[in-house]
Order: structure tokens, then C-alpha cells, then sequence
């Protein structure tokens, strides 16, 4: 499996390159995670991020390495936006290459529950709503 990570503080683009599929490619899944403008139900005008990025890195890594054992996929890109992200933009992108549409999914959802849990990314501050 191919693994691209980055975490940064540039916005994430909607026209992002897609992954190069194989030949054996039938799945293509994309899951962008957006800012919406509540947060703990009062108004907001972003969230700022913050992570220490090589253990996130690390794990990341780590957690895409050990769902390829029930979800065998092509190739993972996972971007996370750090600092401040404002409402309607994207904090996190993946795009996820598989055989099949299954394992894509799947491995989208348990990435996404590991990596919430796991992964030292914290939201810490909330920006003032317009």
C-alpha cells in the first residue's frame, strides 16, 4: 500500500490530484472532513488545530498499516489541516484507492474512529463566529 501523509497549515483544495489508479483499481473514495459552524451547540467561525506531528505522522501510519489486514487497500492520502481552519473549509481530506468498494469504505470508517482516538491532533480553540 502507498501512504502520503501531510499536515499543514494550507487550506485543503477541492482540486486536488487524484491518486493514480492500477490497473486492478475499482474503488476511488474521497471523505473530506468540513468545519461546521457550531460547535457544543453556540456559533463559531472556525476551529484552530494543533498536533504534534511526528508521533501524529507515526500514527497515522501506524493505524493505515494495521487496517490493511481486514481492508486491503491501493494507496492512502490523508491530509490534516493544522491551525486555524474557518467554518466551511476542510480539515481533513483522505482519498482512498481500492479494489473493491468494501474494503474502501471500511477502511475509511475505522480510519477515521482510530484516528480520533489515537492520533495527538487536538482542536484547542474555537474562532468568534462573524
Amino acid at each position: 500500500m502507498r501512504i502520503h501523509i501531510q499536515l499543514g497549515p494550507d487550506p485543503i483544495s477541492l482540486a486536488l490530484p487524484a491518486l493514480a489508479p492500477e490497473p486492478e483499481t475499482g474503488a476511488f473514495v474521497e471523505f473530506r472532513g468540513l468545519v461546521r459552524s457550531t460547535e457544543a451547540e453556540r456559533a463559531i467561525g472556525g476551529l484552530v488545530y494543533e498536533a504534534y506531528q511526528p508521533m501524529a505522522e507515526h500514527e497515522i501510519t501506524r493505524i493505515a498499516k494495521s487496517l490493511l489486514a481486514d481492508y486491503p487497500v491501493q494507496a492512502v492520502r490523508i491530509l490534516h489541516r493544522l491551525g486555524p481552519v474557518p467554518v466551511g473549509e476542510a480539515a481533513i481530506y483522505i482519498c482512498i484507492t481500492a479494489r473493491h468498494r468494501t474494503e474502501a469504505f471500511s477502511f475509511l470508517a475505522g480510519f477515521m474512529d482510530q484516528l480520533k482516538k489515537d492520533v495527538p491532533i487536538w482542536k484547542t480553540d474555537t474562532l468568534p463566529a462573524a
